[in-house]
């Protein structure tokens, strides 16, 4: 079944024209539009079906610089800041709270990498509690068991995926955008090479400057293009459960972890598991992924042609005056894993004793794309005025934020909020990317 999703109204009519073109609606492209249209840019936000209805309403929602990347560190601290803003320049809450991210562990290696981490982050302005056993046991006492260790990240926090695109996505609107559901953008038309509008399935949006942010689907969007973007998903199986048990906000563990929803339930998911269903995309780029699976072989598993099936991630050439495999899945539903729901409801049950008489409330997948290095790709194409945001490997939630406001700033020619450098997507593929400048 779907995620849980805020419904919103938003416009039907398409504009002629426009300044800026985002395509795709969940948590980066409401974003960057949002952002966009706060400095007073028109510009159209585009989704194929629903905002936020894909991995933006299917994720566990934390919003954590806590182990993060060192590439991606920056960006996560910028967008905790702009999460606390959110709510009073819409005038609507996104669910954001710093709570605080703990993390308990009985294996000592684990602990020892948070302490490495730990060190480094201190070097980069953040806080975090490395917490000895009897500290670990105290925060975690609603589990009822001895830890050995943990860690304990006051700034982090979470928001709720069920209402944050759509809320920001109506933040949109409240700064003169254009938020248009239920149309797909099919491809481009160019102009000495260069963008010169949006061919829609409603009409064609006459625009300079377009941002593909389209999540599972920008590489078979950017195939169309002659453009190589290596882009492969993983479908993730999780479950929430009904309020009732008193549980804290946010706890991860190698068994599971554990997220307070906007309605006093749970999001219950296990880090990193899932099953890889076989797409022409991903046979493509096999070679690219391969040391990332190969790292995470003890947590996926192989899936099904659920992937093949659905489209986003096929290799064909589609038309501009047919329909298109967009239109043919508006949202992707995949169905999930009941094996690791299960597995994840009996854990979650083993690990927090509360949950034993908590009903399970509604369970489903979602496709995670990433790109090789588990980084994403955002930067200006080969294609002037073609911008791409996507590949952002599970964690486009929470530093969506500072991703978007990053898009406005490479539109506007402004000050980037973090270096732009380390995320431009000829890192990945450099015989198709515009030059820039070493990183």
């Amino acid at each position: 079944m779907p995620a849980p999703l805020m419904p919103i109204e938003t416009a039907a009519e398409l504009p002629k024209q426009a300044d800026v073109v985002v395509i795709g609606g969940g948590i980066v492209g409401t974003c960057a539009a949002y952002y966009l249209a706060q400095r007073g840019l028109s510009v159209v936000l585009l989704e194929k079906g629903r905002i936020g209805a894909e991995q933006s309403s299917r994720n566990w929602g934390w919003c954590r610089q806590q182990n993060r990347d060192a590439r991606e560190l920056p960006i996560s601290t910028k967008s905790l800041t702009l999460w606390d803003r959110l709510a009073a320049e819409i005038g609507q809450d996104v669910g954001f709270r710093r709570c605080g991210l703990l993390y308990l562990s009985n294996n000592e290696a684990e602990i020892a990498g948070w302490a490495r981490w730990r060190d480094f982050a201190r070097g980069e302005g953040v806080t975090t509690h490395m917490l000895s056993a009897a500290e670990a046991g105290e925060r975690g006492a609603a589990t009822g068991k001895n830890w050995k260790g943990g860690v304990f990240s006051p700034s982090d926090g979470i928001a709720d995926p069920q209402r944050a695109a759509p809320t920001i996505a109506l933040g949109i609107e409240r700064f003169g955008g254009r938020v248009v559901q239920n149309c797909a953008a099919r491809g481009l038309e160019l102009l000495g090479g260069a963008v010169a509008g949006v061919v829609t399935e409603k009409g064609v949006i006459r625009t300079r400057t377009v941002v593909m942010a389209g999540g599972a689907w920008a590489s078979s969007f950017l195939h169309q293009l002659g453009l190589s973007f290596p882009q492969a998903s993983v479908r993730s199986s999780i479950l929430s459960v009904a309020p009732g048990a008193a549980l804290p906000d946010a706890v991860h563990t190698s068994h599971v972890s554990i997220t307070r929803r906007g309605d006093g339930g749970h999001t219950l998911a296990v880090s990193g598991a899932a099953r890889v269903d076989v797409t022409p995309q991903q046979m493509r780029y096999w070679s690219k992924f391969l040391p990332m699976f190969f790292k995470r072989r003890k947590s996926l598993a192989p899936g099904g042609l659920q992937g093949w099936q659905s489209g986003h991630e096929s290799l064909c050439r589609w038309k501009l005056d047919r329909q298109t495999p967009m239109e043919r899945m508006r949202i992707l539903d995949p169905r999930p894993d009941m094996g690791q729901i299960r597995l994840t409801l009996a854990r979650a049950r083993e690990v927090f004793p509360g949950l034993e008489t908590v009903p399970m409330a509604a369970s489903w997948a979602g496709y995670i794309d990433s790109t090789p290095d588990g980084v994403p790709a955002i930067g200006e194409t080969r294609i002037p005025g073609l911008i791409l945001a996507a590949g952002f490997s599970g964690h486009g939630f929470g530093i969506g934020p500072g991703a978007g406001h990053l898009i406005a700033d490479i539109v506007t020619g402004s000050a980037p909020i973090v270096d732009a450098a380390p995320y431009h997507p000829s890192r990945l593929d450099g015989s198709v990317w515009g030059k820039v400048a070493d990183f």
